[in-house]
């Protein structure tokens, strides 16, 4: 592949995601992704606090989800869950993941949807979790019972969900593939919780592409069939 043609290549892939991050950079900087910023300060201060022998079981009290609990608690729990880095994983891998995937996102498609979109797919993975369990380990798509005690914290699975919806909404299709592919691999890999539960979050925002695609289509049939409408006589 030669220059010109990889130029040509990542322009297609990158440049409206590009030009829609520099807008808003250029007009607001940091402004433009508050919700971001305060997400890395949040699993900054969640990390001090769990690491400290007196925070550990407020942390686990507020936002960790594990498929055993009740569901109304882990509902409760899921918001705050996203910013609680597991404890298995460095938690510079969780601040990285938020500062440039949801800035990005934020970016490109305001803090609410933004919200939103991480908060579907941590909720695919925290339900799923139930589902999987109940399946049972002999089942593809299950879990073993012994999951149903591992403490799912840490925002992979909305990282994931928005960097699919960023690829589909931007025209980085290929991306978006990657980023697929690189989750069905590792299940394929290592058929554990968090990969399952990631390509459940996936699952849930291609839903939520595919319904974005059809309100864009019938807005587009809106308008036209406004713009080709006979004028009012007078």
């Amino acid at each position: 592949m030669t220059v010109d043609v990889l130029g040509r290549w990542v322009r297609a892939e990158w440049g409206a995601l590009y030009l829609a991050v520099r807008g808003a950079w250029v007009r607001r900087r940091w402004w433009a992704a508050p919700m971001a910023v305060g997400g890395v300060c949040l699993i900054g201060i969640t990390q001090v606090v769990q690491n400290q022998s007196w925070g550990y079981p407020v942390v686990q009290d507020l936002g960790a989800v594990r498929a055993e609990d009740p569901l109304w608690l882990a509902l409760l729990r899921t918001p705050l869950s996203l910013f609680v880095p597991a404890l298995d994983l460095p938690v510079w891998g969780a601040l990285a993941q938020v500062l440039i995937v949801f800035g990005i996102a934020e970016m490109c498609l305001g803090w609410l949807r933004t919200l939103v979109i991480a908060y579907v797919a941590t909720l695919a993975g925290t339900l799923y979790a139930r589902v999987g369990i109940a399946l049972g380990p002999d089942n593809p798509f299950g879990l073993p019972a012994s999951d149903a005690r591992v403490v799912d914290t840490g925002p992979s699975a909305a990282v994931v969900g928005l960097a699919v919806f960023l690829g589909w909404r931007y025209g980085a299709y290929v991306t978006a593939g990657v980023v697929i592919a690189g989750m069905v691999v590792e299940v394929a890999l290592e058929a554990n919780l968090a990969g399952k539960e990631h390509l459940a979050a996936i699952v849930a925002v291609l839903v939520l592409c595919a319904v974005a695609a059809v309100r864009q289509r019938r807005s587009r049939a809106r308008a036209g069939s406004a713009s080709g409408a006979p004028p009012i006589q007078s």
